[in-house]
């Protein structure tokens, strides 16, 4: 049989993801195993960010219609016209935002809209700014345009928030920069960049002459009257900027993976010259589905953050009842950071296996989501990223889980453990 590492560009993506073990062998990503540890102590699952809830029962039935309709063949290569001046109106109604159609391209979710981005404008060798922790999609999509990652952190602020590094930022924008991907609102923390920021960010970008691509897929999942800005919308030279979204995590449609790219017309040409050879083209009546749903008269985006933030207030009430932690309220998305290091000395990945083994309820290690050594992942070495984003039921069972820990520290048969 030939030798698979004949052609290593796949080990580079998977060892970049973190993904290959010490012996070499490549293992599952960093929620596929806290997947199984939960199944394998009957623990509830708030590590994995997919919703607990379901879709509105409009936009499943738009798709159904669409299908009827004979929506079930190869949609165009950009993708469909409804779903395209959808995408244009929507940026424009929320956001302010002037898009114009030869500026949109559908994309299979958001990962392949950042992968075939990166792949189309990123050049082998150029260093790319990237805020940690992050989406483990990034560094495995940087390793196979040959670009060397630079990580800034996102660490605690004293707003009771999360900031990035600004010294450290200044520190990692060179001449070697060829692109900075800007996460807001930033998964896990739930940081919402403010414009100032945002705008400090492009205006490194300009000085690099490097692109700016935004991850905006939390756009709607805004909390606490905190406010998402569409950087592109907000800047003198948009065409610098690539804006990424998608329909999955606004409307609880996450298996349907339709995303889009925003970006000036020669620029989309190129980055759909990349995504047309890796799918060709997004589920067609899912397109329809979300561009009816995207054009504004749909009350679910705004129901769906309000149910989340009743999520999030059930799930903050039982860890904030537990002695000692130190969390933070996310100003937006799914998750809720928890540092355990006043507890104990254990790293977040042993403490994290401990307490669903004994208390019931799984997280993601934090440090799973950084560059191995960095020192953001030193930094969160003790924290543990919890998902609100489950239904009820779960999040409720992950409160009684909870309590049961909040006793046990309480009356000290919490042990910890170093």
């Amino acid at each position: 049989m030939p030798d698979r590492m004949q052609a290593p560009l796949w080990h580079r993506m998977v060892e970049a993801a973190g993904l290959v073990r010490a012996d070499g062998t490549v293992g599952e990503t960093i929620f596929g195993q806290m997947t199984q540890l939960a199944a394998a102590h009957g623990a509830v699952n708030l590590g994995q960010g997919a919703p607990g809830t379901a879709a509105a029962e409009s936009l499943v039935a738009a798709a159904g219609e669409a299908m009827r309709a004979g929506f079930n063949q190869y949609a165009p290569g950009q993708g469909h016209t409804e779903l395209i001046e959808a995408v244009v109106e929507q940026r424009r109604r929320e956001y302010g935002h002037v898009v114009r159609p030869e500026e949109v391209l559908v994309t299979v979710g958001a990962t392949e809209a950042l992968t075939a981005s990166i792949l189309a404008l990123v050049p082998a060798g150029s260093e790319v700014i990237v805020f940690e922790p992050f989406y483990d999609a990034y560094p495995a999509a940087l390793a196979a345009a040959g670009a060397t990652m630079i990580t800034v952190p996102v660490l605690p602020d004293a707003a009771g928030g999360f900031s990035p590094d600004w010294q450290a930022f200044d520190a990692a924008v060179s001449e070697s920069t060829s692109a900075i991907i800007v996460n807001s609102p930033h998964n896990p923390t739930g940081a919402v960049l403010a414009l100032e920021h945002l705008q400090r960010i492009f205006t490194a970008a300009q000085a690099a002459d490097a692109w700016l691509i935004t991850d905006e897929v939390y756009e709607y999942l805004v909390f606490d009257g905190a406010e998402h800005r569409a950087l592109a919308a907000h800047v003198d030279e948009p065409e610098r900027v690539v804006s990424v979204s998608s329909a999955g995590k606004s409307f609880n449609v996450t298996g349907w993976k339709v995303g889009w790219v925003i970006a000036a017309p020669e620029v989309r040409e190129a980055i759909q010259g990349v995504k047309q050879f890796l799918t060709f083209t997004a589920g067609s009546p899912f397109q329809i589905a979300v561009a009816e749903a995207l054009h504004g008269d749909s009350p679910f985006p705004a129901e769906n953050r309000d149910s989340l933030a009743a999520r999030r207030a059930v799930l903050l009430d039982a860890l904030r009842a537990v002695p000692g932690l130190e969390i933070r309220t996310p100003q937006a998305g799914y998750f809720v950071l928890v540092d355990f290091a006043p507890l104990t000395d254990e790293d977040a990945f042993a403490l994290n296996e401990r307490i669903t083994r004994e208390y019931g309820f799984t997280g993601i290690p934090v440090a799973g989501l950084c560059r191995a050594g960095s020192a953001t992942a030193e930094h969160y070495r003790s924290t543990i990223r919890y998902s609100f984003c489950k239904g009820p039921d779960d999040v409720d069972a992950a409160a009684q889980s909870i309590a049961r820990l909040a006793a046990a520290v309480a009356d000290g048969t919490f042990t910890a453990r170093g």
